[in-house]
């Protein structure tokens, strides 16, 4: 077997402020083929007219001679005397050198015939490609945009790194602005000869033969039953979930093998057109690559688009969507008009909320890191159907056994029970009966389901993730993502400036990298560890004042003047707190974003990916504690540490603590989750996507006060209408994370004090689904259409919530809840004990088993009598008054018994489940490895071809061994 090897050239070396890329980035060298992966941005079926906006150039009308870069003109910004900024007429005469020659060109696919019809189809419609997404002479298309505004002083900048990029490769044309007459666009073109430079030096794998299947009797007669299969399918009526073909044509695909793209083997790959055969991503992405790598003034740092965006140099950057997403005739008869109109047809809409997401179309159009988003809130959101099916079943459970309950009969029926005041001052006595409406909704998620739906949801954790490994070792394969990090990943451009004197040879790749040293990368971390620390400590403020307003909260509502008041209090005082309690949580929020950016910028990460998850990391620190650190105040602290009526517990000596209801604490923790759910949720919605809506509606109108003629608004080129919708989120895709990863941690930490979180969840999950689709395609601006191979370190977070989830229900049930107390008072101490527990009858008594006595003649001010309060404790004439009795250490040994039992149990069957599921499915590898094999037969029975025909054309003797 012969491998080969593509070395880069190097780019020469420009002089004074032509600083060109060659001089950040090294050469690299190819690596030979090591995988074959299914194509999508050479085999396209495109649905009608939508070959518009996407082929520029048949094949057949490219010239066998080297392709020349005809002379633009463009307005180049220069600064004049006077200090005023004068646009003169630039011309820009760029010869590019050509490799590439007619015979290099694939005229005629064999057994191609769909793609054969594309392309007629493809130089049919190319006479009608809207000028907005070309050059002024229609032919050049648009990869990226640039906005400044022309009363901007940075213009020595701009001028400098425009000569820059053109030095690149990349070609530049100016427009003004239609609706502002101060913002000026920058279209950016990159020829083919930069495209092939580039797609070589950061090995795009790009595809160069069709695959061939390996077929056996095993396979064949297996193909004959799935066609009997298909048959039988065809019979039954359509699964209502799936988008048809036909409504989707654009999904078909054919398979192609693919291997790192290089111009010495170009005779290799499959060029049919060399308009498409960078698909429209891939194009933004090289132009974004070259983008932040280019230097505007001299310095080690002084280079990137990213910089430029932050000192006022450009106002904006990003590549532009393909044409408008509505159109005036309907798709079932006109067909798409691109692919972003095809995205809202059949994603976008709301109509569409039942259907499976495209997510070969949104990986096409948004790039893959978009996709692998998608994908995996799609599969979240499945998943939790069965979820939310036990959690519905469990909540309907206490629903319909709430009045047979014998807890809340017993409280319903104490009217001779006198409990003891609730507070000190201005409160009296009350008949436990009066809670009878309390008892009775703490029995709805505090039932005998509640322990089952623990150990459900553990196990639903678990499966959830291992099969997600699954779908994400399909789609990376399918995606062409196989091992793409480490062949991929580089540094940032601010890490490259500011560790460039300090180099170290990469152990990957034998070359010398900038290094950062580990004393200044400690340095840096321990300061970045302090300021998380500093402000999780402002985040237990924060609560600690909350449980204040608690308990003053509590002597107001108790001796409120309005009866309804009075007599839920605890209501009244939970849902108060709770409130205030999210106002505080979303207001911090800000604050933890600009926190978290700035330390994250302070340590320095190597690569992107490093400073995504450094930044997703603290943000998911900061707004996990900051949202739940009240919950679990809540959970685990609230009326602990009351005390007993006579020795209550004050808190500075002033306020007494909270104690919980007779029937337990769970219903304060269930108002606290089922609340802060459901108004994040709506919030999160409005900010998505009412915001957005506001804005670009602000916009319009402050065009129309302008004296803008927007009756004629579709006339206007596609780079003035995307400038005038919302840039994406400066984080990406973190926030969309972030959030659907917080309602993770609420469906799974807390769900056996909340058995409908999962139901909330998806109900959220199937309008968010649809949401950020709506977003995506109509609100915002086209993002950069990025890679990646997995959802990055939020599959950690993941993983720990899910252990975190084992422990807090554990503890939630043992603590909490009432369960264990009911358990150890059936079987030791109620009308069953040492017989089993059997029925609800077992708990006859129970209510008042776990109520004290306490003589309020002990607290004077004309106090007489006896009261009763939630504890163990002995009555006043015992020998050891108001001591801990001994059914008080039973319930407390029988809790730790059973944290530790629930723990050990749920672990174990979590670590089985998730040893049984293997991470990528045994075809998947079966297939890679046959692929792999034949992707090095192909590359060497197509160099030799490609020899032979070289010496056939030059007249040397043809031999049939290797040359």
């Amino acid at each position: 077997m012969v491998h080969h090897s593509c070395s880069i050239q190097s780019f020469k070396q420009q002089k004074g402020m032509h600083t060109s890329i060659s001089q950040i980035i090294k050469d690299k060298t190819l690596k030979p083929s090591r995988r074959s992966l299914p194509c999508l941005a050479q085999s396209q079926t495109h649905p009608q007219n939508l070959n518009r906006t996407l082929s520029l150039h048949p094949a057949d009308q490219i010239q066998s001679k080297p392709v020349s870069a005809g002379s633009s003109t463009v307005n180049v910004p220069c600064k004049k005397g006077g200090g005023k900024d004068v646009y003169i007429e630039e011309a820009e005469h760029t010869t590019y050198d050509s490799r590439t020659d007619q015979s290099l060109l694939i005229q005629k696919t064999p057994n191609h015939p769909k793609l054969e019809a594309r392309t007629e189809s493809l130089q049919e419609n190319n006479s009608s490609v809207p000028s907005s997404l070309l050059f002024r002479d229609g032919k050049k298309r648009i990869d990226y945009i640039l906005v400044y505004k022309k009363s901007s002083l940075q213009v020595e900048k701009r001028c400098t790194f425009e000569r820059n990029l053109r030095a690149e490769g990349l070609m530049l044309e100016k427009e003004p602005s239609l609706t502002n007459g101060d913002i000026m666009f920058v279209k950016i073109h990159a020829p083919w000869e930069t495209l092939c430079k580039y797609a070589e030096q950061m090995n795009i794998r790009m595809p160069f033969r069709k695959k061939c299947y390996f077929t056996d009797w095993k396979s064949k007669s297996m193909g004959r039953c799935q066609r009997h299969i298909r048959q039988l399918k065809s019979w039954l009526p359509k699964n209502p979930m799936k988008l048809d073909k036909e409504a989707l044509p654009d999904l078909e695909e054919t398979d192609c093998y693919t291997a790192p793209f290089c111009q010495a083997r170009m005779h290799h790959f499959t060029i049919n057109n060399k308009e498409t055969f960078f698909s429209n991503s891939t194009r933004s992405r090289i132009v974004h690559h070259v983008l932040q790598r280019t230097k505007y003034e001299d310095g080690k740092s002084k280079m990137g688009i990213n910089r430029l965006l932050g000192n006022g140099t450009y106002e904006a950057a990003f590549p532009p969507h393909e044409g408008s997403y509505k159109s005036r005739h309907p798709i079932k008869t006109h067909g798409a008009q691109n692919h972003r109109h095809l995205l809202y047809e059949r994603w976008a809409r709301w109509g569409m909320w039942y259907k499976y997401q495209p997510l070969d179309l949104i990986r096409r159009y948004f790039g893959e890191k978009i996709g692998l988003y998608f994908a995996w809130l799609g599969w979240y959101t499945g998943m939790l159907i069965p979820a939310a099916l036990v959690g519905l079943f469990v909540f309907l459970y206490g629903l319909f056994t709430m009045d047979s309950s014998q807890v809340s009969r017993e409280i319903c029926d104490a009217n001779d029970t006198i409990m003891c005041p609730m507070c000190e001052k201005n409160c009296s006595s009350w008949k436990l009966s009066d809670s009878c409406v309390y008892a009775k909704v703490t029995h709805l998620f505090d039932n005998g389901g509640t322990v089952f739906f623990a150990i459900f949801m553990a196990i639903w954790a678990t499966v959830f993730l291992e099969f997600w490994k699954r779908r994400r070792a399909e789609l990376t394969y399918d995606w062409d993502l196989i091992d793409w990090e480490e062949e991929e990943e580089e540094l940032r451009p601010q890490f490259e400036a500011k560790y460039s004197k300090m180099e170290r040879v990469n152990p990957i790749s034998g070359k010398p990298e900038p290094f950062q040293p580990f004393t200044d990368k400690l340095s840096r971390l321990m300061v970045s560890v302090s300021g998380i620390f500093f402000m999780i400590s402002l985040v237990l403020t924060a609560v600690f004042a909350v449980v204040v307003f608690r308990l003053v909260a509590m002597e107001q509502f108790v001796s409120f003047e309005w009866e309804f008041v009075k007599k839920n209090w605890q209501f009244a005082t939970s849902g108060t707190g709770v409130c205030i309690n999210f106002v505080i949580i979303m207001s911090l929020n800000v604050v933890y974003e600009k926190v978290a950016y700035l330390l994250t910028n302070l340590e320095h990460p190597r690569t992107e990916s490093e400073w995504e998850n450094s930044f997703a990391l603290k943000m998911f620190l900061f707004q996990f504690v900051n949202l739940n650190s009240s919950i679990f105040y809540i959970a685990f602290f609230l009326g602990r540490f009351a005390g007993r009526p006579g020795k209550y517990n004050k808190l500075f000596q002033r306020w007494r603590l909270e104690e919980c209801h007779p029937s337990g604490c769970l219903i304060d923790l269930c108002m606290q989750m089922g609340i802060i759910m459901v108004l994040k949720q709506f919030w999160n919605n409005f900010m998505e996507l009412g915001y957005p809506l506001l804005q670009n509606w602000w916009s319009r109108r402050k065009i129309k006060k302008g004296g803008q003629c927007l009756e004629h608004k579709v006339l206007l080129p596609q780079w003035d209408k995307d400038w005038n919708l919302q840039p994406m989120n400066a984080h990406g895709l973190m926030d969309e994370y972030l959030e659907m990863v917080l309602q993770f941690g609420f469906t799974t930490i807390f769900v056996a004090a909340f058995p409908l979180a999962p139901l909330l969840a998806l109900l959220n999950n199937i309008i968010e689904i649809r949401l950020d689709a709506y977003k995506f395609v109509t609100q915002w601006r086209r993002p950069m259409p990025a890679r990646a191979t997995d959802i990055g370190i939020w599959y950690g977070i993941l993983e720990g919530i899910g252990v975190l989830a084992v422990i807090t229900n554990a503890f939630v049930i043992a603590i909490t809840s009432d369960y264990i107390p009911r358990f150890v008072y059936a079987f030791k101490y109620g009308p069953c004990q040492d017989q089993g527990y059997r029925q609800e009858k077992c708990l006859k008594g129970y209510v008042n088993s776990s109520l004290s006595v306490f003589n309020m003649a002990e607290l004077g001010n004309g106090y007489a009598g006896y009261c009763r309060y939630r504890d163990y404790r002995a009555p006043p004439w015992s020998s050891a008054p108001y001591d801990f009795t001994l059914q008080f250490w039973h319930v407390l040994a029988a809790r730790l018994a059973f944290i530790i039992v629930f723990e050990h149990l749920v672990f174990g069957i979590k670590s089985f489940i998730a040893y049984l599921i293997p991470d990528m499915p045994k075809d998947l590898c079966d297939r890679m490895r046959r692929e792999k094999y034949l992707v090095q037969e192909m590359m060497y029975e197509a160099e030799l071809e490609h020899l032979q025909k070289e010496r056939k054309k030059n007249g040397k003797r043809y031999h049939h061994e290797w040359p």
